[in-house]
């Protein structure tokens, strides 16, 4: 994740000029992730493509979705001094204590 945070601080740096603030990050995060929902919602849900044509390429889009909305959060994490290395290893250990029994114990799964 350090190289990824660097390579987004640097693409920031060289193309973007500067960081958005992050109202505006937060803001394109939520598009983002409607934008994701929507390919979602017509692929897996119950919707329909309005046109054939944007059935087509739905795993590439749905990868690209998804990689904006990395690089939308990285840019959220650089901005305010987030290690992403330690928040997730820190958030691995908190989902493994807490649910280590939890889901072999859930008769629904």
């Amino acid at each position: 994740m350090k190289a990824y945070q660097q390579r987004v601080d640097d693409w920031i740096k060289t193309y973007g000029v500067r960081y958005f603030e992050e109202k505006t990050n937060m803001i394109l995060l939520t598009e983002e992730v409607g934008e994701l929902a929507r390919l979602i919602a017509r692929q897996y849900g119950e919707q329909s493509f309005k046109h054939l044509a944007e059935a087509g390429k739905v795993k590439e889009e749905i990868q690209d979705e998804i990689a904006d909305i990395l690089f939308v959060l990285t840019c959220l994490a650089n901005q305010m001094g987030i290690d992403l290395d330690e928040a997730v290893e820190r958030n691995f250990n908190k989902k493994t204590n807490r649910d280590k029994e939890r889901h072999h114990r859930n008769k629904k799964l």
